[in-house]
């Protein structure tokens, strides 16, 4: 080995070492550790008697299984180390500084994948080893302390693992090939793989501690088990047996307003699983009056419309009536949602914002004007007529941009328009601005036309076309003929 590569290696080792006790620690605050899921039935598993005598344990097996230290300590530096364009370069000496800064995040990793071979050995099908169930289970708990990084990502699988009493990544994960895949046949007809995932009695029990833990520990153990539990609802199998539906109802109510926030990602899984519980959970969530939840709530409401339909439409209602700003913009940029369920009840909503004294809820407005003027071309409610003027520059830019895309492509649409804006006696100038930048004959027919001269301008087919009523004249310039040819 290497003078560098040594150097590493036993900073490493030593920061594994003193993690690994520090872990345990943690992990045996609550004792008894629960029975492993398998056994020998000819080697009846011994619990041990006293958390020290894991410490030792644990100790001496990294100590005589160095292998394994190196093992996945060159796995470890092979996944961190920055990309190298010469592959054969030993990573332990040409980035040597880089990882000598970084060995606390080396030493947190080498401790999962410790305790992933840990796990595997006591989940053996063929000799469960009990000893190494006692020590993974006890590392996993002291391991899990925050609620993002390894404990996430790792302790999630090995949760899973245990709950299965398989050993970590054994059982089939791979999702059928689709269009975006190399292997993808269209002309394959296979029937659709089903999960065939049960879960383990034993294995449930270990977990449900494990998860308890957790739950009565502080606010980032809590907030690192709403993570495993967003993840979980993926396995609809293990949803009733570990009881997931109660945990997310408990902490949806939990003293802390950042576990609710969190809890509020795991609402469109939760639908999906289960509806009417689904439903439930959103109304308590709802019913919490701290701004931050009901924040994270708008941020989820499209989810929960596509999920909930009609039961949706309170939880909006509820938000429009909000006075904190994030949570009306995020309620307002929604309200279009509404229009798959009632488009007659989309468009009283919308004359109900266009009144709102905040402009973003007035600007969310906009983008859904398109498919309201398809719904009701003669604007019987009058929303153009007071958008337009409304005294903020945004709503104003936005709807005149709507407009002259409508004088291309739906003539009828405009002229009601302009002749509704010219009754309430609105300022047209700010349109035909631009509209003479870029279609100077159609501009001036237009207003030939609202003078009662002309007849009025039809839409063309094509608006890259130059309209044959145009003269050549009209277009004095190259630069006239490419802008038109834009437009």
């Amino acid at each position: 080995m290497s003078k560098s590569r040594t150097k590493i290696s036993d900073r490493v080792f030593e920061l594994v070492a003193t993690g690994l006790v520090e872990a345990l620690e943690r992990g045996t605050e609550a004792w008894p550790l629960p029975e492993p899921p398998m056994s020998d039935p000819e080697f009846p598993a011994l619990p041990p008697t006293s958390p020290h005598g894991l410490f030792e344990s644990a100790l001496g097996i990294l100590n005589v299984d160095r292998g394994m230290f190196d093992r996945h300590l060159n796995t470890v530096v092979e996944l961190l180390v920055p990309h190298r364009m010469n592959l054969s370069d030993d990573p332990y000496e040409i980035h040597q500084k880089w990882l000598a800064r970084r060995v606390g995040d080396v030493a947190q990793r080498l401790l999962f994948y410790i305790a992933n071979d840990w796990l595997a050995q006591a989940f053996d099908p063929h000799a469960p080893n009990t000893d190494r169930w006692w020590l993974s289970i006890a590392l996993l708990n002291g391991l899990s302390t925050v609620p993002h990084g390894q404990p996430v990502h790792q302790g999630y699988h090995l949760v899973e693992s245990i709950a299965l009493a398989e050993r970590p990544g054994s059982w089939h994960t791979q999702p059928d090939a689709g269009p975006q895949h190399m292997d993808w046949n269209p002309n394959a007809v296979m029937p659709r793989m089903t999960s065939t995932l049960v879960a383990h009695e034993n294995g449930v029990r270990a977990a449900q501690w494990l998860m308890q833990c957790l739950e009565n520990g502080d606010l980032n153990r809590r907030l690192l088990l709403i993570e495993w539990v967003r993840l979980l609802l993926e396995r609809k199998s293990l949803v009733e047996p570990l009881g997931l539906k109660a945990l997310l109802l408990r902490r949806a109510a939990d003293p802390s307003q950042d576990v609710a926030v969190k809890t509020t990602t795991c609402l469109a899984k939760a639908i999906e699983a289960d509806r009417g519980f689904g439903h439930e959970l959103v109304l308590r969530l709802h019913q919490r009056t701290e701004t931050a939840v009901q924040r994270a709530m708008g941020d989820v409401l499209p989810r929960l419309f596509r999920r909930l339909a009609e039961d949706a439409l309170p939880l909006l209602d509820a938000m429009l009536q909000s006075e904190d700003e994030v949570v009306l913009a995020a309620a307002s940029a929604t309200v279009g949602d509404v229009k798959y369920l009632d488009k007659e009840a989309w468009a009283d909503r919308l004359r109900q914002l266009v009144d709102h004294p905040l402009p973003i809820v007035r600007r969310n407005v906009v983008p859904n004007l398109r498919e309201y003027i398809d719904h009701d071309p003669s604007d019987a409610r009058g929303l153009f007529k007071d958008l337009w003027n409304d005294g903020d520059e945004v709503v104003r830019t936005r709807l005149r941009e709507l407009l002259l895309r409508m004088e291309e492509v739906a003539s009828e649409h405009f002229a009601s328009q302009i002749l509704a804006l010219q009754s309430a006696g609105a300022d047209l100038e700010p349109l035909w601005e631009p509209l003479l930048l870029r279609r100077k004959a159609r501009c001036q027919a237009w207003k030939t036309w609202l003078a009662g001269e002309g007849e009025q301008p039809q839409s063309t087919e094509m608006s890259v076309h130059v309209s044959s009523r145009e003269a050549p004249s009209e277009l004095p310039n190259l630069e006239d003929a490419l802008r038109s040819l834009d437009d």
